[in-house]
């Protein structure tokens, strides 16, 4: 019995340690790009106001990791579509980058959640949804609130429906290859967002000119 107990602890002593360090997978890259993405992980984690320098190491770790994990999803993606481009027949080619971008998409899937997870064991949700924005430019607040902003008399129902458009919006954007594509993810759920106002009455293109003309009135003043 006491046997058991003294694995027991023992094993629950090595989980804590593995829990307690996140390796950053930065072996093999070049020096400057990992540099880069430890000086944007950096910025990110400087806003969450994680207390423990131990956690922040690791909160930093995982989002670098992150980082990594997408570019090497990216890379092997973008080496196998120029090989088919560069070196198979028209018809073969547009197959196998049928193939390959199905591949990707499993693979951005596969790691999508984890993510969350990962840094759940060191952070609150509020914290989360930070780091979140942060990887996505704050684009949610800034047209969240440029919505509330443009229509007043937006309903409460239709607020939580724009925000929750946009929370999705962050979720794929968090996983494309560029700021471009991060940016084109919101642009597709804003023209969703705008579907849906124009459904609930309202004329967007009236309210964004009304919009403009309320704020170049506040310039003046």
């Amino acid at each position: 019995m006491r046997k058991c107990i003294v694995i027991i602890a023992a094993l629950w002593i090595i989980a804590i340690d593995a829990l307690a360090q996140v390796t950053l997978k930065s072996e093999g890259r070049d020096t400057a790009y990992v540099s880069n993405i430890i000086s944007r992980s950096q910025k990110i984690v400087d806003k969450l106001s994680v207390a423990d320098a131990a956690g922040r190491q690791n909160v930093l770790n995982i989002i670098a990791n992150r980082y990594f994990t997408l570019n090497d999803i990216y890379d092997q993606y973008q080496k196998k579509v120029t090989f088919a481009k560069d070196s198979l027949p028209k018809g073969k080619a547009e197959h196998v980058i049928q193939n390959v971008t199905a591949k990707r998409d499993a693979e951005l899937y596969k790691h999508h959640f984890e993510f969350a997870a990962d840094l759940s064991n060191y952070l609150d949700e509020g914290q989360i949804e930070a780091v979140k924005d942060g990887m996505t430019f704050g684009v949610v607040k800034v047209t969240y609130d440029a919505y509330c902003d443009m229509i007043p008399s937006l309903k409460d129902n239709e607020k939580r429906q724009i925000l929750a458009w946009l929370k999705e919006a962050r979720e794929f954007s968090m996983d494309a290859e560029n700021s471009k594509k991060k940016h084109e993810w919101f642009k597709k759920y804003k023209g969703r967002i705008n579907n849906y106002l124009s459904a609930q009455g309202y004329d967007i293109d009236k309210e964004r000119q009304e919009w403009y003309k309320r704020n170049e009135s506040k310039k003046k003043k």
